[in-house]
């Protein structure tokens, strides 16, 4: 299996170099030249689901003997699939240690690139944007991994203090820094280092965000296992509202759906950052500054996984046959949270909340006529500033309340790559 950019200006190349490289140095991001058919696979278990499935990208790669324990290792937390008194059900991927969606391709990453043979002369360094819940869960998944280095780059003042705690707490292998600027200052410093002779030099870089083949096949695992047990359930297949920003989880059911799972209906649930609606809207793909909201995760105007959506559907009347895109602004997020903790008993994260508000708006006789499946992404715990407001007292798990009383420690740096020269 030969993995390709998407940019078209790259040499292939196999599935491990793949995840070491993270971005092609085009710039492009990794796609698959073929994809498998498992159309056949029944297993609902995540670790063996995950095994035929990334094994099926891995064949031919020195990785390869290794997925199954790979995913033994990494996906060793639950992704209930819980039904909801209004017919719809949730999938639940905040069960991991930093009770977030990123905790499955996070640790399927750091297991992978613990085990890939280097050279040793230099230290792997991996450089991290995350405009909240990634570089938690990168952080937790390398840290005190020898020979690996994790630099997170978070936008100063625009993640909650609940989060700006679970990026800044580790310490030893893992540096923060707060960037004065937006999350899309951050995924650009990421790109813009790659490409920079001066800090490939010091270190071999890799990436762990969604851009990195390692974490968009990861979670292509947990909508490959629910639409296997709706099915099971339903005789039907599923279909998804997911809460998106940068795209790396929208792409992983598109990923899914396109090796043969029961997959039917992907929407997408956006906040006040429309670049995506407003593509599929007008055909004019228009990046822009990302708009801060309440489910900051997904604030990204200028989505990266953008290119790998079109290097399957080139246009946006060929993706908008393929998904639709809704954007929920912060008083409807507020109001869904209130809502469906008074009518389904439900408390969400803003971001799940964005997924709930698009499935109330859809018309009834559409909400009756597929298996719908509501995306989870995080605990609401992570949004208590947000959430209790609004519903009271949220229980925090106990592995959150952990990270909350180690010590913090972070840099601040301007969105310049001679700033993160110095910093690092």
């Amino acid at each position: 299996m030969k993995f390709a950019s998407t940019r078209g200006q790259s040499p292939q190349i196999g599935f491990s170099a793949a995840l070491l490289q993270g971005l092609a140095p085009d710039g492009g991001l990794y796609v698959p030249q073929q994809w498998p058919v498992l159309s056949h696979l029944t297993a609902e278990a995540l670790p063996q689901i995950g095994a035929a499935l990334i094994g099926a990208f891995a064949q031919g790669d020195a990785l390869a003997g290794a997925v199954p324990e790979i995913t033994r290792d990494a996906f060793n937390f639950p992704a209930p699939l819980k039904p909801l008194t209004d017919g719809a059900r949730v999938l639940e991927l905040f069960h991991g240690p930093t009770a977030a969606f990123k905790d499955f391709g996070a640790r399927f990453l750091a297991a992978s690139l613990a085990r890939i043979p280097r050279d040793g002369t230099r230290p792997l360094r991996i450089l991290v944007a995350t405009s909240g819940d990634t570089g938690g869960a990168v952080a937790a998944a390398f840290h005190r991994r020898p020979g690996i280095e994790v630099v997170v780059l978070f936008p100063k003042g625009l993640v909650s203090p609940t989060q700006q705690q679970q990026l800044t707490c580790w310490g030893e292998n893992v540096r923060s820094l707060a960037v004065r600027g937006s999350f899309d200052d951050c995924q650009r410093l990421v790109k813009e280092a790659f490409a920079d002779a001066q800090l490939r030099a010091r270190a071999e870089m890799s990436s762990a965000n969604s851009i990195n083949l390692g974490r968009l096949l990861p979670q292509a695992v947990y909508y490959a296992a629910s639409s296997l047990t709706v099915r099971r359930q339903t005789g039907q297949s599923a279909s998804y509202i997911i809460p998106s920003g940068n795209l790396g989880n929208s792409a992983a059911c598109i990923w899914a759906r396109q090796l043969g799972f029961p997959i039917d209906r992907i929407v997408l649930a956006h906040n006040a950052n429309r670049t995506v609606p407003d593509f599929l809207a007008t055909g004019k793909f228009t990046p822009r500054a990302s708009i801060p909201t309440l489910a900051n995760a997904m604030d990204v105007g200028n989505p990266s996984n953008i290119e790998r959506l079109l290097a399957l559907f080139p246009d946006a009347a060929a993706l908008g046959r393929q998904v639709q895109a809704f954007s929920v602004d912060d008083a409807a997020i507020r109001a869904r949270i209130r809502t469906d903790s008074q009518r389904l008993g439900e408390v969400w994260c803003p971001h799940t909340a964005t997924a709930a508000e698009v499935h109330a708006r859809l018309p009834q006789a559409e909400r009756e006529a597929h298996q719908w499946v509501l995306v989870a992404t995080a605990h609401p715990a992570k949004f208590r500033e947000i959430v209790e407001p609004l519903v009271g007292p949220v229980a925090v798990p106990e592995n959150l309340q952990r990270l909350y009383e180690l010590p913090s420690s972070f840099d601040e740096i301007d969105p310049t790559l001679a700033a993160l020269r110095s910093a690092t």
